[in-house]
């Protein structure tokens, strides 16, 4: 800038210095400056020359002052140039340095690390290899022990002779429980994973672990289908049970039922359900054909009355059995403690307060339209039916009362059943003169006092399709009326 104080110049530096210059604004300027505003054709010509010549004027003035100052700029830029070499022998230097000590960790880390990354692989493989034969081996364990309590549970004994360890059911059903756990646990990590994909558990699973299920199932089913308690009989000539038999019953029923309850709850409930069924049917089935030929009315009563006594059996029995425990603390009194037992499950499931009451309300209910369709259709049955109505009363109530006392006298006393020997008495005995009648019965403790009192007292309790109503009448006996069934009124205390 001090060559353009030594030589005139007719450039305005300091307009084209301005931070604030504008191209477009100095065209507009030139333009404006050359041409009158009115003017239609604008001459460009004028002010592009301007410009022209003014960059010329620039491009001069440069020349000049680079010629004039050619050796100050010369050694400026060998300084420069020189630093500039300088600065990068230090940075190859440096970089050098980088490069050997990345080359350096690369042989003491990354190989190592390479080396490390395989070995881990190896070391998880032989984790899951280890994971998988530990699982394998604990199947192994548990199938060896079921196949030795299956043996045990159906075992034979010197001789040939057949001797079955009733406990082993519930033992080995506990052993498939594990096993199903095991074999269940398939998640990432857990025992069981890839189990199933070994060719030995899968042959373990269809020829030992599925059929010893089933066999365990189709035991267990058959010892409640075939519990048996009761001593009565007909006649004479069937011999009573003897105690040993009594409590090998016992003992096979109660496996039997634990193992059911230890592989599925469900199936112990179904079991037993079709166990009350089966003797509903066949007690359904006796008296009705009884009820046609009275001849054979009390051996068909004694039957029934010794299903009731196997259910009264039963009930005692299920009262007895905790699902949490594998043997019972007794088996032949319900237990005191407030754990839940196998009874109270099933008759949750039933909708009832006793086994022996759902049976003979459920056999009163299927008995009734069976006599009425007898009685409907007349002939002799229908009239010895009504000739011997009394001894049919009588054989019924003694049939409630004989069979819910149960086995050995294990069901609760004769005054606590009257109610179901009622329902009983009301499915089977028909009045002539109209299908809704009442039977009577005395209900106990009540003096003359207390009735006149309660003289116009009514109260209703209903259980299945019956309805039973409570009358209190003016004398020192109370009676009961069951609507809607078909019953005789007896003539005591008319």
């Amino acid at each position: 800038m001090a060559s353009t104080d030594d030589e005139p110049s007719y450039i305005d530096y300091e307009t084209f210095l301005d931070p604030a210059f504008s191209p477009a604004s100095f065209a507009n300027s030139l333009v404006l400056a050359t041409n009158n505003p009115s003017d239609t054709p604008v001459d460009l010509s004028t002010p592009l020359s301007r410009v022209l010549f003014d960059i010329q004027e620039i491009d001069t003035h440069i020349h000049t002052l680079t010629t004039k100052n050619a050796i100050p700029l010369l050694t400026h830029t060998k300084a420069q140039s020189d630093a500039g070499e300088k600065i990068v022998k230090d940075v190859r230097a440096q970089v050098s340095s980088l490069t050997e000590g990345y080359q350096r960790l690369e042989k003491e880390v990354i190989d190592r690390y390479e080396a490390a990354n395989q070995v881990r692989q190896i070391v998880e493989r032989l984790w899951e290899t280890v994971r998988i034969g530990r699982g394998v081996s604990r199947c192994l364990l548990l199938c060896r022990q079921l196949e030795a309590q299956m043996s045990e549970a159906g075992g034979s004994g010197s001789g040939g002779k057949q001797r079955e360890d009733h406990s082993a059911m519930h033992r080995a059903a506990g052993t498939i429980v594990s096993i199903r756990q095991l074999l269940d646990a398939k998640g990432p990590g857990e025992e069981g994973e890839a189990l199933l994909s070994i060719n030995l558990i899968t042959s373990l699973q269809s020829s030992l672990i599925n059929p010893s299920d089933n066999a365990l199932r189709a035991r267990a089913q058959q010892s409640i289908r075939e519990f048996s308690m009761s001593s009565l009989a007909p006649g004479s000539s069937v011999a009573a049970t003897t105690y040993a038999q009594s409590e090998d019953t016992k003992a096979r029923t109660v496996s039997a039922c634990l193992t059911l309850q230890t592989l599925s709850p469900q199936l112990l409930l179904a079991a037993l359900q079709a166990y009350l069924r089966n003797q509903l049917t066949s007690s359904l089935a006796s008296l009705a054909r009884a009820l046609g030929t009275l001849n054979t009315l009390d051996r068909t009563l004694f039957e029934v009355s010794a299903r009731c006594q196997n259910i009264v059996a039963l009930e005692t029995l299920l009262a007895g059995v905790s699902p949490s425990i594998s043997t019972p603390s007794s088996a032949t009194a319900p237990s005191a403690s407030p754990t839940p037992t196998l009874l109270s499950s099933l008759l949750s499931a039933l909708d009832t307060s006793s086994l022996p009451s759902y049976f003979w309300r459920s056999l009163a209910e299927g008995l009734a339209p069976r006599v009425q369709e007898l009685v409907s259709k007349g002939g002799v049955a229908a009239r010895t039916l009504k000739a011997q109505r009394e001894r049919v009363r009588e054989g019924l109530r003694g049939c409630v009362l004989r069979g819910s006392q149960g086995v050995q006298g294990l069901g609760r006393t004769g005054g606590e059943w009257e109610r179901e020997a009622a329902v009983m008495v009301g499915s089977v005995i028909e009045k002539d003169t109209q299908k809704r009648s009442s039977y009577c019965l005395p209900l106990p403790g009540l003096d003359e006092d207390m009735a006149l009192a309660m003289k116009h007292s009514v109260t209703k309790d209903t259980f299945k399709s019956h309805t039973v109503i409570y009358y209190i009448k003016t004398d020192d006996h109370g009676f009961i009326l069951i609507d809607d069934i078909p019953v005789v009124k007896d003539d005591w205390g008319k």
